[in-house]
């Protein structure tokens, strides 16, 4: 069976732009952003959300300063991230989370740009065209079209359809459908085919799938409070 590692050696190359799903740490392709850290490849534009957090997710490709640019709504909790910013080492590009979102759809649907009333008035609209729509002023997005999108699904089918887990769904059906190469990093492969009602990235968009390695889920933040017990001591939660 083809691994994450072979599966990404074959599309990645320095300097490329890759999109990748999730939202925090749900719902991260870990072995497909893992491999393309160990590949090498530098130079890298990448495309999501945020980029993790310190060590996980795509914060390794931080670790081995692998990234040239960053396209993202949110950068929070990545202290890394942060100080390379800061140090002049990292380009930054900020993108309101729905418009980021609109972006890498449009790419999938081949629109080449929309206008949007978000972000107008502000440091978001420096730049880029505007006018006036419906009494309000609107600020002109391209689209976005990676050379390879990463995501993470739950279930794949022999055509490559695919589903995706509670809230793990974020961010990745909009990748899935952005990138000129898609893979797919899935739980489980099951057999024959998935309810076609139930497909929620058709395998059109998806080039390859890898199934992922077993490991315990990743938890961005962890927050406990006291319980009573049936007995009246104070537990954990």
């Amino acid at each position: 069976m083809t691994t994450a590692r072979e599966l990404v050696a074959r599309h990645v190359f320095d300097g490329m732009t890759i999109a990748v799903g999730g939202f925090g740490l749900c719902g991260n392709p870990f072995d497909l952003i893992e491999a393309v850290r160990d590949s090498g490849v530098t130079g890298l534009t990448i495309v999501s959300n945020n980029m993790g957090t310190d060590g996980k997710g795509l914060g390794v490709l931080l670790e081995g300063r692998q990234v040239r640019k960053v396209v993202a709504s949110y950068v929070g909790e990545n202290r890394r991230f942060a100080q390379q910013y800061l140090d002049g080492q990292l380009e930054i590009e900020f993108t309101p989370q729905g418009t980021l979102a609109e972006r890498l759809r449009a790419g999938g649907a081949g629109i080449p740009a929309f206008y949007t009333p978000t972000g107008a008035h502000t440091i978001v609209a420096e730049g880029k065209p505007t006018t006036r729509m419906g009494g309000r002023t609107v600020i002109l997005e391209h689209a976005i079209v990676a050379d390879l999108a990463l995501v993470r699904a739950h279930h794949a089918d022999a055509a490559g359809n695919l589903t995706y887990r509670m809230t793990a769904r974020n961010f990745n059906p909009v990748v899935a459908t952005a990138g000129r190469v898609t893979l797919a990093e899935v739980d489980r492969v099951v057999e024959g085919y998935l309810d076609p009602d139930l497909v929620q990235t058709p395998g059109i968009y998806v080039d390859e799938v890898v199934v992922a390695s077993a490991r315990a889920p990743e938890i961005e933040q962890r927050t406990t409070r006291p319980r009573q017990s049936e007995g009246g001591a104070h537990v954990e939660a």
